[in-house]
C-alpha cells in the first residue's frame, strides 16, 4: 500500500502541473515587467525591490573618466513623470562624478531608436548611451529609473560595448532593466 501512495504522488502533482499551467502571452510578460508609478512612495516601494550592483571591476573608475569626453548620456522625460525626474538626478549625478554629458531627446526620436534596437515602447524615461560624434551607434542603458550603481555599471559596460573592449570579469552584462516608468499620458475627454 505504501509503494502504492507514493508511486501515485508524482502522478498527481504531474496532473496537476498540466492543468495549472498557462501560456504566458507577451502582454502578461510586458505587465509584469512594467511598473507605472505616479508618486515618490510607489517608485521607492518598486525601487527597493531592485537589487543593487556591489562589486565593480579595478578598471571601472578608470575607464568610466576616461570615456566622458567621448560619450553622451541621453534620456527621455516627459512633464510630471517622477522615475524621469529620479533618473535624471542620479544620471546628472554620475556625469557629474565622471565628466559624461547628460542630455533629454524627445519622444519621437526615443521611439525611433526604440524601433531601431527592437525594443517596445514602454513609456518614460530610457536612457541611452552613443558616442558625441555619431548619432547612430546607442546602447540602451536604462528603461525605467534604476539605483545609481546599477546605472553606473550598465554606463561602464555601453562604454566597453562603444570601444570594442571586453569588459572586465565579473561584469559581463548589464543590469536587468526596472521597467519603473512614469504613468502613461492621460488624452483629453472629448465632448
Amino acid at each position: 500500500m505504501r509503494a502504492l501512495i507514493l508511486v501515485g504522488i508524482p502522478g498527481l502533482v504531474i496532473g496537476m502541473g498540466s492543468v495549472s499551467a498557462r501560456t504566458v502571452s507577451q502582454e502578461d510578460a510586458m505587465r509584469a515587467a512594467i511598473h507605472p508609478v505616479g508618486d515618490a512612495k510607489t517608485m521607492q516601494a518598486w525601487l527597493s525591490r531592485v537589487p543593487v550592483t556591489r562589486e565593480f571591476p579595478d578598471d571601472f573608475t578608470t575607464t568610466l573618466r576616461g570615456h566622458g569626453a567621448a560619450f553622451v548620456i541621453e534620456m527621455t522625460t516627459t512633464p510630471g513623470c517622477v522615475p524621469c525626474g529620479d533618473l535624471w538626478t542620479k544620471l546628472t549625478t554620475l556625469g557629474t562624478r565622471y565628466s559624461w554629458q547628460v542630455r533629454t531627446i524627445g519622444a519621437q526620436e526615443a521611439m525611433i531608436r526604440s524601433g531601431r534596437l527592437g525594443l517596445p515602447w514602454v513609456g518614460h524615461p530610457v536612457a541611452w548611451v552613443r558616442p558625441i560624434s555619431d548619432d547612430v551607434r546607442v546602447v540602451p542603458v536604462a528603461i525605467g529609473t534604476d539605483h545609481a550603481p546599477n546605472l553606473a555599471r550598465n554606463l561602464y559596460l555601453a562604454a566597453k560595448m562603444l570601444t570594442g573592449v571586453r569588459p572586465a570579469v565579473g561584469v559581463r552584462a548589464m543590469s536587468k532593466f526596472t521597467g519603473i516608468v512614469g504613468l502613461p499620458a492621460t488624452q483629453p475627454a472629448r465632448r
